[in-house]
């Protein structure tokens, strides 16, 4: 079907070639009865896309760039057929849906599937249950997500409203990264040298880079709105490895949602988004704007020791018709400085959710399971015959307490649905750090990593707390934390080292913010819990690519509980084979 949606009542919509529409069109589409299904083709295909004056062939759904903007209910079914017509391998993985005990369909490579191969297809085949709000899709084998990302909106189910005043307009807004170079070589290189990968090029809105960078002031991302209406703003951040600030200038800005879940409405001038992370935001634009146009713009934060593209991209918040010219020279938002750690921690500490009765924080109160885990960079030794680039002569390399995640030769899930785990895992993972240290104080003198393909099992229900501990191995810096298959509870955070006496006390439990993705402050922690009610084997990895490659991911396997609806589901027959 290409890029057209077909719906179970018959009804057939083609897509836009831009999948950026206001929301107002999609009140245009035929009523749909609750748990309706929506059929959606993906081709990926290369194709040429021409940015920063250099055209290249880039990986593509339906040869759009970002990729189409897929839309259903709380409660729908979503089919969407994959042919892969690339030379690389490549799976997609829906991120932020829960895939309750259907890992078949979570789309991490060599997780829960083997990827599809160039000429051959997979059906993702699942449904949306209790979730509404922004998430998105991408790819998820190597760095391939660069270029294979969109937006995914689940509306509340009809008639159910949102618990804030309903928007005038929603509009995805998916913040990406743009290389010059071809980013499968970069980072091939890179784990060949053992050095860090050479950075993007440019920061870019739905794919364009805006009036800041060369030759790209008719690449500009424009918004056009109409005074005194509230819009809301579907906030994406798909960069590769980059952690952003946004603002809009004259503007400010009201969040609601994170990561799909409703939040306790606070109102900001700036905001900071991590790679993986969603956020509605509302947009309510003054009755007598005092410009036609202003600016939005994002930069990046971060306490990287090495280096990083800091540049910041613009686009264009119009009020009425605006040339290229005039997009040039309006004034930027002020935007925290790079290494700005106090602004990411105020802006975090905001976040509460609803905790209503319609929308209840389930938190763990009692925990069965206590599980640390350091997070950070470390090193491998450079092999005898070649001279590496890493940190004195070393190889790059990230970990989970030390482990780094070596990718297995078939996928987790099927080894573990057969119970034909030789040879493919352990679980052994480590759920206290193998060798304590003063993790955010001087580093040990060894960085070496041990490297294994480990799993952390779970029985079926248990409560979880963990607690991810950041190093300063390499350097402090965040690391953006995502957790397939769930959301968690964000009960607390802090700077320095995790004190297991003093700091549980002060866990925010009672509306703590419900998220897939947490960034692990700079030189801090974060504190977690979740019930492992959702059976598979489902992996948690930073989202910055860069320490994905490095090995900087685990799986925890949640074993079936004891009711037919606790229980995995059968693999579908057309799962990709290795």
């Amino acid at each position: 079907m290409g890029a057209r949606q077909g719906l179970r009542r018959g009804h057939a919509v083609a897509a836009s070639t831009c999948p950026f529409l206001a929301f107002a069109v999609l009140l245009a589409l035929p009523a749909l009865a609750a748990g309706d299904t929506h059929y959606y083709t993906f081709n990926v295909q290369m194709t040429n896309v021409t940015r920063l004056c250099v055209t290249k062939s880039i990986p593509t759904v339906n040869g759009q760039f970002p990729g189409p903007k897929l839309v259903v209910r709380e409660g729908d079914r979503l089919v969407v057929k994959v042919h892969n017509h690339i030379n690389y391998n490549v799976s997609f993985h829906w991120h932020g849906v829960r895939q309750l005990r259907n890992g078949w369909a979570d789309g991490p490579s060599y997780i829960t599937q083997c990827p599809i191969q160039g000429g051959q297809s997979y059906v993702y085949d699942f449904t949306i249950t209790g979730q509404r709000g922004t998430l998105w899709w991408h790819a998820h084998f190597s760095w391939l997500r660069v270029h294979l990302y969109g937006p995914l909106v689940i509306l509340p189910k009809r008639g159910e409203g949102y618990p804030f005043p309903r928007p005038y307009k929603e509009v995805p807004i998916l913040f990406g990264e743009w290389f010059n170079g071809d980013t499968e070589a970069i980072i091939n290189q890179a784990l060949q040298t053992g050095g860090g990968p050479n950075v993007s090029d440019a920061y870019t809105f739905n794919g364009l880079p805006g009036p800041t960078y060369n030759c790209s002031a008719q690449d500009t991302y424009k918004l056009k709105v109409k005074a005194g209406r509230t819009y809301m703003l579907r906030l994406i951040n798909s960069a590769l490895n980059d952690e952003l600030f946004f603002g809009i200038a004259n503007h400010t800005l009201t969040v609601v949602e994170a990561d799909a879940n409703y939040v306790k409405p606070f109102t900001v001038q700036t905001l900071v988004i991590s790679p993986g992370q969603t956020m509605n935001v509302l947009l309510t634009t003054p009755p007598n704007p005092s410009s036609p146009a202003y600016a939005m713009a994002i930069s990046p934060y971060t306490n990287s020791q090495g280096t990083f593209d800091n540049t910041t991209a613009a686009a264009v918040l119009e009020y009425s018709p605006t040339p290229p010219a005039a997009a040039r020279s309006l004034p930027l938002p002020s935007l925290p400085l790079y290494n700005d750690t106090g602004a990411v921690t105020n802006f975090s500490r905001n976040f509460r959710s609803l905790a209503s009765a319609e929308y209840p924080a389930l938190v763990p109160m009692a925990v069965d399971r206590h599980v640390l885990f350091t997070v950070g960079l470390g090193t491998d030794p450079c092999p005898s015959n070649q001279t590496c680039q890493g940190p004195n002569g070393t190889k790059f390399a990230a970990s989970i307490n030390n482990n780094s995640f070596f990718r297995p030769r078939t996928a987790l899930l099927e080894a573990h649905y057969r119970r034909r785990y030789a040879g493919v895992l352990l679980a052994n993972f480590p759920t206290t750090p193998p060798h304590p240290f003063n993790y955010t104080g001087t580093p040990p003198n060894n960085t070496f990593v041990m490297h294994g393909t480990r799993v952390v099992p779970l029985a079926f229900n248990t409560s979880v707390e963990l607690v991810l501990q950041g190093t300063s191995i390499q350097g402090a810096e965040s690391h953006p934390l995502h957790l397939h298959g769930y959301d968690f509870y964000v009960v607390g955070q802090g700077f320095g080292n995790f004190d297991p006496v003093n700091d549980p006390p002060k866990y925010n439990l009672a509306d703590p913010v419900e998220r897939n993705t947490i960034s692990v402050p700079t030189a801090g922690w974060v504190a977690l819990r979740f019930f492992a009610d959702n059976p598979g084997v489902w992996l948690m990895h930073c989202h910055f690519d860069v320490h994905l490659s490095w090995g900087l991911s685990m799986a925890w396997l949640v074993n079936d509980g004891p009711l037919p609806n606790q229980k995995m589901l059968p693999p579908p027959s057309d799962l990709p084979k290795c």
